[in-house]
Formats: structure tokens, sequence, C-alpha cells
């Protein structure tokens, strides 16, 4: 049976690191897919559990060399920890050097100067940071060329081992004041080692937004057993266990609300800010925070089945996943460190027999080396990504891969759904009219749709409190159903529907019930006309803003929907669509999305996850409607787990202000080495400027990715105010 499982990996210090692990992982018998983030440290493998289980998998990645953590939160911060103290250890021993390089700028005559030139005393400094604070390096270069996938760890390793080794050789040869090139390889290091703590610390940042979710959960709970209340650890609750919560408290789990009401803080699952009010009967959902009220629940959803726990995890697999944009950075990784080896060793050759002496070339060599960084390439990508998903995840706004946040990037127009998307998606009887003059005809009718599931037929049931018993049952999509009840025959559905079946022509009074924006429901007994629905949902109250900002952002508004005409122009007009297409059934839906694409390229499809999964899946990006009851996660791409559609502009800025900071990065990522690579093997930068730029090259990179928490996305509004003076 395939499984997808998540291994949680450290040890990795930089993206070849990730794709040695990936390389591992993939050469088990079994495995048949696997990607590993160095950004948030996971590997998301699919795999086939008859073949491999997930011991073995963990041990592949242990003989190639990394761990297998429990916790990546703990780990990252050991890691910070530990390169802030090798850093500090580095940087004691590299103070002479840096004393000695700004005397030699200010007074280069001084006898201090003479004296830290010493080769015996730079050396007593220089020989702890390259074996001590310089190990890890050693450890990652060999691990990489075991796994033949060779690391930045490795550039790093040879171009200080090369000034290292150089000098101890100068030493010996020429004595305590040759020329000697342990500065370089102790600042290197020492200015390597910063960038890695810098990196390390922005890198954890790219994950808050899953801390802050995680940390929504309370550490206790007050309980009901036996008629006592007792304080236990959330980890203790049991499906079925009473639970109070009083004003103030974050609730522990998802329930029903059973005693009491109050006014819940769901902001932090679905992004809405206005609380929401709780009575008996209700959902409740861990993770969110109580208002003013008490009141009682019933734990339906514990520990990792919540819905908290659900948003968790698609967050934590979604920041793992890999966008299409980043298969040009891993394509250039793969290849990056052999050739820069090569460069380094071509320009040694050629700046020694072009007539230069053996320290000019082994000065350029080194700085190629040091100067080439593949780690800002790697996190290119996933660290932008990481944020985007993190942030939108903070606004309610689910993003399933990846891709998803990529494609949303390019959509040109968006299919929307009426019912549940862009009306409340609570109908309800406007109006009955007896067309047989037999008041049990709505009984009838109710029995007849006792058995749907269809919202309009939900609301037809709900007038009867007690149903007929139907002897026969069928649903036909799109259309109504069929039943039979003390022998008679009855349907119930579309007014040409029921014509059609019944071979009859409805009398226009009933057609004109359909007028302002009504649904007309008919219900036919034995074939005969006998009662008249006329049924209406209200449009939401922020739909039409929505609309607005989405045609603000250039994106076609088109509204598609089951209903007929009359019903989708009043709905179409009063939310400002840019055109409607009725009387579609939910097969149609998958050819207008069809047709759409071949005029506009990238279409999204904005349905309730349910009904209209079909069309969701034909779409480019599917947005699923949730409604903090039901987030519908196995229905979309994207999943707006508030209850409306205010969120897709959000999402949809999200969407470009992520794609603008990948390119960004990817921009400077490779002018970076462009530019810094020639200038290196041409000998215009000194090996320690070259380490110090390719030390904060990647922390540049992840910085910028920081920057999308700080986007206020105002564009959307500014675009709005636009359209409304076009508009108007």
């Amino acid at each position: 049976m395939k499984v997808q499982k998540t291994i949680k990996v450290g040890g990795m210090s930089c993206v070849r690191c990730s794709a040695a692990v990936e390389h591992a992982i993939c050469a088990v018998d079994g495995v048949e897919g696997c990607s590993v983030s160095y950004a948030n440290g996971r590997a998301e493998v699919i795999f086939d559990d008859e073949r491999v289980n997930i011991k073995t998998l963990e041990r592949a990645i242990k003989k190639a060399g990394y761990e297998v953590l429990e916790d990546v939160r703990e780990a990252k911060k050991r890691e910070f920890k530990g390169n802030l103290r090798l850093f500090i250890f580095s940087l004691v021993f590299s103070l002479p050097f840096f004393i000695m390089m700004a005397l030699m700028f200010i007074i280069p005559e001084s006898s201090v100067v003479h004296f830290l030139h010493n080769g015996i005393l730079q050396l007593i400094f220089a020989t702890p940071i390259q074996l001590v604070a310089g190990w890890r390096f050693y450890r990652g270069a060999f691990k990489s060329l075991m796994n033949k996938s060779p690391s930045m760890d490795l550039l790093v390793a040879l171009g200080t081992t090369a000034s290292y080794a150089y000098s101890v050789y100068s030493l010996i040869a020429n004595g305590a004041y040759g020329t000697f090139y342990f500065e370089s390889s102790a600042m290197i290091i020492t200015l390597v080692l910063l960038g890695k703590t810098l990196e390390s610390r922005a890198r954890a940042r790219t994950n808050e937004a899953i801390e802050k979710l995680t940390d929504l959960a309370p550490k206790s709970a007050t309980v009901v057993r036996n008629g006592v209340e007792e304080v236990i650890p959330v980890s203790d609750i049991i499906v079925g266990d009473i639970i109070l919560v009083r004003p103030g408290e974050s609730i522990p789990a998802d329930g029903i609300v059973v005693k009491g009401e109050s006014h819940i803080d769901e902001s932090a699952l679905t992004g809405e800010s206005m609380p929401v009010a709780k009575r008996v009967g209700d959902k409740v959902f861990g993770g969110t925070v109580n208002g003013n009220g008490s009141f009682y629940f019933r734990a339906e959803g514990v520990g990792g089945d919540t819905v908290l726990s659900g948003i968790i995890r698609l967050v934590e697999e979604a920041q793992s996943t890999k966008a299409h944009i980043q298969s040009i950075a891993d394509k250039v990784a793969a290849v990056f460190v052999p050739a820069v080896t090569g460069i380094s060793l071509i320009t040694f050759l050629l700046t020694y027999f072009i007539g230069y002496n053996a320290l000019d070339a082994l000065d350029s060599a080194v700085a190629v080396l040091v100067i080439a960084c593949p780690c800002s390439l790697g996190l290119a990508t996933p660290t932008a990504l990481m944020v985007g998903i993190g942030r939108g995840a903070s606004n309610g706004v689910l993003i399933k891969n990846a891709d998803a946040l990529e494609q949303a990037c390019a959509i040109k127009a968006i299919v929307l759904d009426k019912t549940g998307t862009l009306t409340e998606g609570k109908p309800s009887v406007r109006e009955t009219v007896i067309l047989d003059g037999n008041e049990n005809s709505v009984v009838y009718a109710a029995s007849a749709e006792a058995g749907s599931e269809h919202p309009i037929g939900v609301v037809i049931a709900s007038l009867c409190k007690e149903v007929l018993e139907c002897e026969s049952f069928e649903s036909v999509t799109g259309k109504g159903v069929i039943a039979r009840i003390n022998g008679k025959s009855v349907l119930v559905g579309k007014p040409d529907w029921i014509e059609k079946e019944c071979n009859l022509k409805l009398d226009d009074g009933v057609i004109a019930l359909a007028s302002g924006g009504n649904t007309l429901v008919v219900c036919a007994i034995d074939g005969q006309p006998s009662v008249a629905f006329a049924i209406s949902d209200a449009v939401r109250s922020n739909a039409t803003d929505s609309v607005h900002r989405l045609k603000a952002l250039g994106i076609r508004t088109v509204l598609v929907t089951g209903d007929n005409e009359e019903t989708a122009r009043a709905v179409a007009n009063t939310v400002g669509v840019d055109e409607y297409i009725a009387n579609v059934l939910p097969d149609g839906k998958v050819k207008e999305i069809e047709r759409l694409k071949e005029k506009y390229k990238t279409v999204a499809m904005v349905g309730d996850g349910i009904n209209d999964s079909p069309a969701l899946a034909a779409s480019d990006v599917g947005f699923a409607i949730g409604s903090g009851t039901d987030i519908a996660i196995e229905s979309g791409d994207i999943v707006l787990v508030g209850s409306d559609i205010s969120a897709l502009s959000f999402a949809m800025m999200l969407s470009r202000a992520t794609m603008r900071k990948i390119k960004q990065n990817l921009f400077w990522a490779f002018f970076y080495n462009v530019i810094g690579i020639p200038l290196a093997a041409f000998g215009l930068l000194n090996p320690i400027i070259a380490g110090g730029a390719m030390a904060f090259s990647s922390v540049s990179v992840v910085t910028n990715s920081l920057l999308l928490k700080r986007v206020k996305l105002k564009q959307t509004e500014r675009n709005e105010a636009v359209f409304n003076e076009k508009r108007a």
C-alpha cells in the first residue's frame, strides 16, 4: 500500500546536503518519491509500506551521515546555539588578525604590526580556528564526498586548508617573518561561521507561523468526569469528555457545545477578526479563544484529530514541497561545487603560467573557492515559500503545495460557484404555492427531499417535523429527486425537468415565482403539479467587495451556476461579476472551465469543496471554501478556512508577492556568483572579502524572504480604488 510519511532530518548544512539525503532515501527499494527541504529540515517520502518501513528509511538517512530528529524546532535552536558558540570561539582567536589588518591601514610600520606578523604567533592563533572551529567544514566535506554530492563545506575546507597549509610551509621554509596566509584562513572561517549563525537564526524565523499555530493549543483543560471538575493535561482528553471553558481560556479540543453560550475568537484559524457566536449544538475548535461567557462542550476531535492539528500538518507538508521554478536552482546547484572547484584549479594554473608568482595564483584560487555559495541558490525558493505559506495560514488561507502558490500568481480568470460561495449557502423558502389544492402535497415534497443532501432539498425537508417513509428514492444530479411514497410517484426538482419528465407545461404564474433571483422548485405527484416553492439564498455581505478586489487585480470573474437564468442574473448584477452562465450541471462546470482555459490559459475555480470537486480538480488552481466546521482540505489546492471569499484577493496578492521574492532571490543569487567568481579568478577580490561576501549572501536571501511578513498587501486596495473610479 502506498503511503506518505514525513521524516525530520538534522545535520544538513546546505542545499547539497538535502540532495544527498534525497538520493539516499530514493535508493531504498520500495520508495516511489521523495522531496527533502533543507530550509525546514523535512523529508516527505512516498513508499510502499509492504516493501519498506519507516525504520529502514531512517537507517538510510543515518548511513548517509545525517540525523533523524524528533523535534525540528528544538534542533534548529541547538543548531543556532552551536553555530554561535563556534563563531564566538573563532572570533576570539581571530581578534589579533583583525587588529593587525586594521593597524596595517593606519600605521603599517608600527611595532604592534611587526609583532603580530610573527609566523609562530599567527600559527598559535590560527590552528585552533582551523582545527576546532573549522572541523565542521572538514566533517561536512568528507560526508558530501562519501555521498557523491559535494557541498559548500568542501569549498570552504579546500580554500582555508590551502591558505593554512601554505602558511605552515612558509613558516618552516622561511622562518618567523615569511609570507603567510594564516589571517585569510582564520578570518574566512570566522566570517563563514558568522554567516551560518545569522542564517540559522533567520531560517528558524521562517517557521514562526508553525510555532504560533502550535502554541495556540493550551497545556491543560478542565474536564467534568463523574460530576467532578478536574484539571488534566490536554494529552489526556478522550473523545466524549465534557470540558468546561471559562472566559478568556483557549479551547483544548474540537467538539460540540452542550451547555452555555459565548463568542469565540477564531481568527487564528479562519483569519476572520470578528468573534463568532456559539450556542448549544454549535461546533468549537481547539486553539480558538473563548470570549466572556462560560460553556461546556463534548470533545469530538482530540490530539492529532483536531482542525488545528490538520492545519499544522497541511502547512508543514506544503512548506516541504518544491515549486517548479526551484528546479532551475536545483539543476545549477547539482553541478555548482565541482564546477567551482575546477574553475579554482584552472585559475591557479593560468595565473601561475602567465607569469604571476605562486602566492598570487593561490590567492586568486582561494578567492574563487570561498566566493562561491550554492546555499543562496538553494535557499532562494524554499525560504520564500515557507514564509509565504506560513503567512497564508495565519490569515485563514491554507496553501496545500508550492505549485498551487506558483500557479495562483498567473491566474487570469476565476470561476465562482453561487451557493455557499457568493451566497450564504443557507437557502430559505420565501413563498409556497399549493397548485393542486391539497395541503398534504407539502408533506409529500418534504418527505421526498428528506433523503437529499442538497441545501435546497434540506430546506424543503425542514418544512415538516414529521415526514412519510419513502418506498424508493433516487437523486438525479443537478435536476431533482424521484421518490415513491404511499404508492405515489413524487418528483421534486427544477421546473424544466419536471415539465420534461411529466410531459406538461407549467403555468406562467408558477414560472413567475422565479423572479427577483428566487430559485423555483416544483413538486409533481403522479405526473401532476402539486406544489411550488420560491427559494432564495441571500448574497454574502462582502461578496461584492471581494469580486471588485479580484477585478481590480485584473482577474476576469465568471459566475457559473446550476440555477435558472433569472436567479443567476440577479446574483451576477448584485455582486458585479464580469459574466455569468446559468443552468450548468456539475459536469457542465468542468466543460466551462476547459472552455475558459482555452481563452485565458490559467483559470481558477472557487467552490464549496464537496459537490464542486470535479470542477475544482479541472481548474489550474482550486479554491475550496471552508466554513470553520469543515475546511474541506482534500477538495482544493488552496483552502479558504473562513466562510466566504474575502480571503481570495489576499491569496492572490500573497502569491504574487511570494513569487516576486523568489525571483528577486534567484536573481541576486545568480548575479552574485556570475559577478563574484570572475572577479576572484582575475585576482580582483581578496579571499577575506570573498569569504565575508559568501557568508552574507545566504543571509541576504533569507532576510529578503522574511520581508514577506511585513508586506501589507495594500496594492489590492489601491487597485480597487482605481477600479471604482473607472466604474464610476
